[in-house]
Formats: structure tokens, C-alpha cells, sequence
């Protein structure tokens, strides 16, 4: 495959969160970095986590596990910084990820999902990976994550 033609195939970072490896599209993926101290404090927004200090900067930590995979996250090891588009502006944030995460291409397949967030899905030596729209998948995630009560507030 030439430059040319390698420049034509998507690329996708794909990530483990939750119980679910999943990809996204490389072009909002700003870095991955080790995990920062978090830090938590009382809020009503439920899918922020907390925030980490990266570069000077404040980030939201947007927990989309729980959506996602169905499940809550375990430990993070890493999180992976992401660029999101907000009206005509955009914004980082961090998603917490529980292993490493690799550059991938690939071709995406039809997605055959009713969540409304998976645009499709790649295949990486057998195994399906899905292919999210992260707007989406966070939209989904703050709706689910609003249904269930964190083990802390359920043992108070």
C-alpha cells in the first residue's frame, strides 16, 4: 500500500473501556496519558467522574463504561484525552481507559446496532470492534449512568 492510498483508509484508536474494546475515529484523539490523580468533588452531572490537571488545563473525566460495556469502570490505567466539537468551538476531555490502546486502519463495516451510537464496526483479525460516535456515546452514557446509583450512595 502506498502513501496515497494509506491516506484514503480511516484510522481509529482503539481503547478498552469497560469490559468492551472499542474504537474511535483518530481525528479527535488528542493523546493518551498515564493516569493523573483524580480528583472528585459533589456534583449532580452524572457521567463526570471528577477531573484531572493536563498541561495547565482542567479536564472532564467522562466515564462512558457504564454505557458502553453495561458496566462501571475498574481501575484506570490511562486516560485518553479527546477533542470534542461544542457549537462552533470545541473542548478536551478524558475518557478513562483500562489497558493500552492502539493505531489502527481499517475499513468500517454497516453497523447493525440499535444504541444509536455505533457508527459501524471493524474487524481486527476476527474480532468485531464498534466503531463509536463519541457525541453520541456520551449522550447514551449520561442517560444510562443516570439510572443506576453508584455503590457509594447505595451503601449511605
Amino acid at each position: 500500500m502506498n502513501a496515497e492510498t494509506n491516506n484514503l483508509v480511516p484510522s481509529f484508536v482503539v481503547l478498552q473501556v469497560g469490559t468492551r474494546r472499542i474504537a474511535l475515529p483518530r481525528e479527535g484523539v488528542a493523546e493518551l496519558i498515564a493516569s493523573p490523580l483524580l480528583f472528585t468533588f459533589p456534583h449532580t452531572t452524572p457521567l463526570i467522574s471528577g477531573v484531572v490537571l493536563r498541561r495547565g488545563r482542567i479536564l472532564p473525566v467522562l466515564d462512558l463504561a457504564h454505557g458502553v460495556s453495561g458496566a462501571p469502570s475498574s481501575s484506570t490505567r490511562f486516560y485518553l484525552v479527546v477533542e470534542r466539537p461544542i457549537s462552533n468551538a470545541s473542548e478536551k476531555c478524558a475518557i478513562p481507559v483500562q489497558g493500552a490502546c492502539e493505531l489502527v486502519t481499517g475499513i468500517v463495516f454497516p453497523a447493525g446496532d440499535d444504541r444509536g451510537f455505533v457508527t459501524g464496526h471493524l474487524d481486527l483479525n476476527g474480532e468485531q470492534i464498534e466503531v463509536l460516535d463519541l457525541e453520541k456515546a456520551i449522550a447514551f452514557s449520561a442517560a444510562q449512568k443516570s439510572e443506576w446509583i453508584p455503590a457509594t450512595e447505595a451503601l449511605s
